[in-house]
């Protein structure tokens, strides 16, 4: 099927024909993202987005302003959305402009008409929507030109550490058990029996009748006793151990070098920047970092 001239055509198709990875770094895709209003109400969900069939570029975000029990999908041109990580900002709409706006029908064909920098609403449904989005003051060619202009978005980046943690076997500790000896010296006291012998003189000596002096030899024994050291040994416990771990912390300083990104600023003639402080001078800014690569959200994909 032959595509009219400059029609666009759902993201979704798109990367449904030409297998592409809309997750990919440097590939914005809108779909999912909640959509705010003025002062920040949200009106609805980015369903999808329309893109130029040439070049790529997104055109509409087509947005789901319905209810909980409704749907309504309407078409809202890129230029009036401020896109953040959050979500997509319509500043310059109300909630119940955008649910003025007509109905987008996916069987039915929108195309995207250029003529200069005139870029229009080709479809009579979406010249309607012209005048709810721009209002009756606001010049319709100026309105368009801002209409349909990419946002464009330059993103500095900076270096941040992203400190892990791992666990790792550092040491061990073997516990077991060894005899050592030492002398040690116990007084015990023991008995033992010994032999008196009393002598005593006899004052009034008698006779002693058919003794004969070497005729009988007599002999007295006497046993005796003692004690000696038995000596055993006996184990008992002393000291019980327990083993088990417990966890410490401790702090440790951890270094590298790191980069941040900061934005350089040329000028050649006389030129006067309206935007916030760049922290730039005049001239040439010095930087020591590289400057960012623009992160369009309106790049081709």
């Amino acid at each position: 099927m032959t595509m009219p001239q400059n029609s666009l055509m759902r993201l979704s198709d798109l990367n449904r024909d030409n297998n592409l990875d809309l997750s990919g770094e440097g590939v914005y895709n809108p779909s999912g993202n909640t959509a705010y209003g003025v002062g920040g109400e949200k009106i609805g969900t980015v369903r999808d987005a329309l893109v130029d069939s040439s070049t790529g570029r997104i055109r509409y975000l087509i947005v789901d302003v319905g209810g909980w029990f409704s749907s309504k999908e309407v078409m809202v041109p890129v230029g009036e959305a401020r896109f953040a990580d959050e979500g997509v900002y319509f500043d310059n709409l109300t909630k119940d402009q955008v649910r003025d706006l007509g109905e987008y029908r996916y069987d039915q064909t929108y195309t995207y008409d250029q003529s200069g920098t005139d870029q229009s609403f080709s479809n009579s449904s979406l010249a309607a929507d012209e005048r709810v989005l721009r209002g009756a003051s606001t010049d319709a060619t100026a309105y368009r030109e801002r209409a349909f202009r990419t946002p464009d978005r330059l993103q500095l980046l900076e270096e941040r550490l992203m400190v892990n943690k791992e666990r790792f076997q550092a040491g061990a500790v073997e516990i077991g058990k060894h005899v050592v000896t030492h002398q040690e010296t116990v007084n015990v006291p023991l008995q033992r029996e010994e032999v008196v012998i009393e002598r005593h003189a006899v004052t009034d000596a008698r006779p002693v009748e058919g003794a004969v002096l070497g005729a009988a030899s007599e002999t007295v024994r006497v046993d005796l006793e003692a004690e000696r050291a038995n000596v055993q040994k006996q184990a008992y416990v002393t000291e019980e151990v327990e083993i088990g771990k417990r966890t410490v912390t401790e702090t440790q300083q951890v270094t590298e070098t790191i980069g941040r990104e900061v934005l350089d600023v040329n000028k050649t003639g006389d030129v006067r920047l309206e935007s916030g402080d760049t922290s730039t001078s005049s001239s040439t800014t010095s930087s020591s970092t590289t400057s960012s690569s623009t992160t369009d959200r309106d790049r081709n994909l």
